[in-house]
């Protein structure tokens, strides 16, 4: 399906067109603006930026329904990559279906809320030392140093490898993940070879000396049952990468929108200081306004009348969570930050239907723990470099932020 034919299709039914180009970075917020601009214009609206063009489907009512559209598979992930062309495949991210279904059911239980909780034993000490260490120097690039590295070594100690790792994980998981976007593609591919390397030789040696499958998760993977046979080992492989690239980089850009949000409004931080008991409440404020992930791809498989919009086989989908979070008919000053926001549960900030976040429950323990633990330490801090604070598109995160503690 060619944008040109696409776009003849989307003209024909009145449908606005945006050239906004979501994978340019752009100042802190910079997308949302963007996002409420292309809101306005009306319910769906055709973006041409890249090679097939993408509806863009905005309102809450309906990114719902498209989230649980059948439909709309996971041939395409990403509205601004939908052709991407790494080596690897991601489990289950990718799938459809029964198999989805089969794949999600061998990874539900390592993160259910229990299971979650079993890492405060690694998790809690590692945190409190590393703020400390904080403390100490007076100041840390935050993004960079910690909202990524925290996440990352909580991790690996999930999926049983030695947290010493975590530079090279944190690397190779940066170049990759920048390739999908706007990055070195060779580099992005030559990352995702030295990955995959890595897991092979942990797997092979999980086969030699297998763990407990209930607490291991490499184990648990391998001897997972897939209509009645085990996990291929390049499925497998393919199930720790795509965990790992999941899990990293979406905590960080929550970490990165909740503190720069909390060092410029000192009256909710000493709110969640003094009351720690709010955190929670702040956690689900904050991930709707800024989810973890701002959108969705999808490609229809048939023709399909959706919600007014004639769409067809091919035509790519943009499922605008950030969007749907950020919609006046379903919250009310959606732009404003509001603690005890009633219905905040009920948003899509980390996505939903058959593909909801997998993540979600480490996400948000994650999360709480870094509140907690900060603001007993760190009650008071700034950032100091608020002039070059950038916003990553594709995948928006807060690529560089310096916070200074203060007394």
């Amino acid at each position: 399906m060619t944008q040109e034919s696409t776009a003849v299709r989307a003209k024909a039914q009145g449908c606005p067109f945006s050239n906004t180009d979501y994978n340019q970075d752009a100042a802190v917020y910079g997308h949302y603006e963007q996002l409420e601009a292309d809101r306005q214009q009306g319910q769906f609206v055709f973006n041409d930026t890249t090679e097939r063009g993408f509806y863009m489907v905005q309102g809450f009512d309906d990114v719902v329904a498209a989230l649980n559209n059948k439909n709309f598979t996971n041939d395409v992930t990403s509205a601004l990559n939908p052709d991407r062309k790494e080596s690897s495949t991601f489990y289950p991210q990718e799938l459809d279906g029964d198999v989805h279904t089969k794949f999600r059911r061998v990874l539900n239980p390592y993160f259910s809320p229990v299971a979650v909780r079993r890492l405060d034993e690694f998790a809690l000490p590692r945190l409190r030392e590393m703020i400390g260490e904080i403390k100490r120097n007076g100041s840390v690039n935050f993004v960079e140093d910690f909202a990524i590295k925290f996440p990352a070594e909580v991790f690996l100690h999930l999926l049983g490898l030695p947290h010493t790792d975590v530079d090279f994980f944190l690397r190779d998981s940066e170049i990759m993940l920048n390739s999908l976007f706007n990055g070195d593609r060779d580099a992005g591919a030559a990352a995702n070879k030295r990955l995959l390397a890595y897991f092979d030789i942990a797997v092979a040696e999980r086969r030699d000396n297998p763990g407990d499958p209930k607490t291991d998760f490499l184990t648990r993977v391998m001897d997972a049952d897939i209509d009645g046979r085990p996990m291929t080992h390049d499925e497998v492989l393919a199930v720790c990468l795509s965990v790992t690239l999941a899990g990293l980089d979406t905590t960080r850009s929550a970490l990165g929108y909740v503190f720069y949000y909390l060092a410029n409004h000192d009256e909710l931080r000493h709110e969640l200081t003094e009351n720690p008991a709010m955190i929670p409440h702040a956690i689900e404020e904050f991930i709707r306004m800024n989810p973890l992930v701002f959108q969705a791809g999808r490609e229809a498989q048939s023709q399909q009348d959706f919600r007014g919009l004639d769409v067809e086989a091919g035509d790519v989908m943009w499922l605008g969570m950030a969007s749907a979070n950020r919609d006046p008919n379903k919250y009310p000053e959606p732009e404003k930050f509001v603690l005890d926001r009633e219905g905040i549960n009920a948003h899509v900030g980390f996505g939903g239907g058959p593909h909801r976040c997998l993540g979600r429950h480490l996400a948000r323990h994650e999360l709480r723990m870094v509140l907690e633990e900060w603001h007993k330490q760190i009650p008071n801090y700034r950032v100091s470099n608020a002039d070059e604070v950038v916003e990553r598109g594709g995948q928006l995160t807060l690529k560089s932020m310096k916070l200074d503690v203060l007394e």
